[in-house]
């Protein structure tokens, strides 16, 4: 709350002293406020939208008390940044002469900034669902037909990456980047180390781990070889960390996947 408090207060001195002719104070200091000021005058402008739908930009301004020159630059960023769209007004009755006015409404990724949707909370009824009507058995299965098409992508993608184990680490981390993990690879003294910096799933899996080790499975059958998983996003760890030994054995059909947990 504090430091939404002070970001307001840095959008009230600014446009304070936009209006009593001063220039804000140059140097590194200025820009940074200017800054600050943009991002909470956006946030304001989305959550206009939010509430009220489609709104002319003359509307946002006066809501905000911008001018119009302002409150076009902030619109023309959100634009370019995919948060908002402008169309043609509509109008009922009789239309006068001219062009109708254009409406900004927000996009689904404007809304996102807004809170998140409600996907997680479905998600995790539906397997509490699963594990009342079928058991711990049942929510097994469906965590490993939930990624079955994320380890064929990968596998896909891992095309020519060799049979070492490092190698392959490296090339699945792309492949996961390409899904959305934001994954990393790298090599350490015991061996490798595959890094997811985001889970998708992360909500869910705290209460369901079965999606994690299904996902951990998957790792242990595309690098080939035994992995240990050292810690998740979804039990509160920063990171999704998963080793890589440095002389592992090969993975038999049944490939064993260890979990350890290192906040314990």
């Amino acid at each position: 709350m504090r430091a939404s408090s002070e970001l307001r207060n840095v959008g009230v001195v600014k446009n304070a002293a936009a209006l009593s002719g001063q220039r804000p104070a140059a140097g590194p200091a200025a820009g940074a406020s200017a800054s600050a000021a943009d991002v909470s005058t956006r946030e304001r402008v989305t959550q206009l939208l939010l509430e009220r739908g489609a709104t002319t930009a003359a509307q946002l301004g006066d809501a905000l008390g911008l001018s119009p020159a302002a409150i076009r630059r902030h619109l023309d960023a959100m634009l370019a940044d995919g948060d908002v769209l402008a169309r043609e007004q509509a109008v009922r009755g009789h239309r006068g002469r001219g062009r109708p006015a254009k409406v900004f409404v927000l996009t689904d990724a404007g809304r996102l900034r807004c809170g998140t949707h409600h996907y997680d909370n479905m998600a995790t009824a539906a397997l509490r669902w699963i594990a009342r009507t079928g058991g711990p058995e049942a929510v097994e299965a469906f965590a490993t037909e939930q990624v079955a098409a994320l380890e064929r992508r990968c596998r896909t993608a891992m095309e020519g990456a060799g049979e070492d184990p490092l190698a392959r680490a490296e090339a699945l981390a792309g492949a996961l980047t390409a899904e959305g993990y934001a994954a990393s690879a790298s090599t350490i003294a015991s061996g490798g180390q595959l890094c997811q910096h985001h889970c998708p799933v992360a909500h869910v899996a705290a209460e369901f781990p079965q999606l994690c080790e299904a996902e951990t499975s998957v790792i242990s059958r595309l690098v080939g070889t035994h992995v240990q998983r050292l810690a998740t996003i979804a039990h509160g760890d920063g990171v999704c960390t998963t080793h890589i030994p440095g002389q592992p054995g090969r993975v038999p059909s049944g490939n064993t996947v260890t979990t350890v947990r290192t906040d314990r």
